[in-house]
Formats: C-alpha cells, structure tokens, sequence
C-alpha cells in the first residue's frame, strides 16, 4: 500500500505530496512497517488472489502496485510469470527483495509512486491492486486510474481487491460498489465488467473484512 500524487518538500515522504491517508495519519506508508507487520500484511497472499491465479486471470508480464512486501507479487512469480512489484515504503521493498532471495524467485521490487507509474517506461498485460486503490479519496482514485492506464496494455485487466461499505466489520475507506466505475471510468481507457463480494483478511478481523474484488479491462 502506497503512494502519492505529486511533489512535496516534506522530509518524511520522501519529496512526494502525502496521500489522504497520509495526511490523515500524519506518517508516511513507510513508517507502517517499522514496528513489525502492520495489520494488512498477513504473512501470505490473500485467498482471494491465490483463487485468482488458480483460474489463470495472471497472464504476461504482472505489475503489483502497493506490494508491501511482497507475498502477492512471490506467489505469482512462483508460477511462472514476469513479475514487478511496487510500492513507496523502502522498508517493505527490502523485506520483499529478501522473501525472494530465500525463496528462489525472479520478481523484481521497484520504488515507484502509484500516481507516476509511466515513469516505469514499461508496459503489463495484468496489474494488481490488492488495497491499495480503497486507501485513496475520489480525486486520487481518478489520478490513480490514469496513471494505471498509461501502464496497462491495450486489452490488459487489473484486478482491484478492495474494502467494501456493505456488511459488517467494515475495514477502514470502505468503498462503495459505484467508486470502482466512477474512477475506472471508459473516458480514461477502462471498462469495469465485473465487481463482485468478497473479503479481506487482516490481521484484526477474524474472518476478514468485506471487499469488492473489481476486473477491469483495459481498452
């Protein structure tokens, strides 16, 4: 989870505009990971992305933005595939770069804001987003999903899991089923075919949270 749009002189964002959970908490996503895992960080994938690459939805080269540190981006190294993780918080990218120093994994770990992802000057058939895209106010998400398009190929999909305001138990910036379409929109290159529930497991609900799992395509 990361990332903000941009530029700032504040020493402890690393010269990017804090994002509106940024502001809100007053400390950098950095800071989250310096006191051990913080509570989105389970120590393995979600089951809702291992389902995922269980029926194939990863395909070509893989982008997984806000990779934390890094369980995702590994799991879909582990089949095979190409694949780059980013995120702004260096203490995780170094936690990640070692998983797959252990693990024998090819994945590589970037330092990138998500709102500046065409800087990459790289391309992906698949993207990933697994909560970060909920962490982000509606002028951000719109910021983000232009910035996700410049990176995504024509025909690509991006798989948006996120925190939903239906049920109970609610996760923190739950989002509501028309925030996906409303930022997603088909004017910056989208089409949202699918918005389905699902969960998010955390380290403090018990039975995880409740989520939206988006595919998106990439016109």
């Amino acid at each position: 989870m990361s990332d903000g749009p941009g530029t700032s002189t504040g020493d402890p964002f690393g010269g990017r505009f804090p994002t509106s959970h940024e502001r809100m908490t007053g400390v950098p996503w950095d800071a989250s990971y310096h006191d051990g895992p913080p509570p989105w960080d389970i120590g393995r994938p979600q089951q809702a992305v291992v389902r995922l690459a269980s029926r194939g939805a990863f395909s070509g080269s893989v982008l997984d933005v806000g990779c934390g540190t890094g369980e995702h981006a590994l799991h879909i190294a582990s089949l095979g595939l190409p694949v780059v993780g980013v995120d702004v918080a260096g203490t995780a990218l170094a936690v990640a770069r070692a998983k797959a120093a252990a693990r024998g994994l090819g994945a590589e770990f970037v330092t990138a804001d998500a709102f500046g992802l065409g800087e990459l000057r790289r391309t992906f058939e698949t993207v990933l987003d697994c909560g970060l895209f909920h962490s982000f106010d509606a002028v951000e998400r719109r910021e983000y999903a232009a910035s996700v398009a410049s990176v995504t190929e024509p025909g690509g999909t991006l798989y948006v899991l996120c925190f939903s305001d239906e049920g109970s138990g609610t996760g923190p910036h739950p989002v509501g089923r028309d925030d996906l379409p409303a930022a997603f929109t088909r004017d910056a290159g989208w089409d949202v075919t699918a918005v389905e529930p699902n969960r998010v497991e955390t380290r403090i609900h018990d039975d995880g949270a409740p989520a939206w799992l988006a595919t998106i395509r990439r016109l």
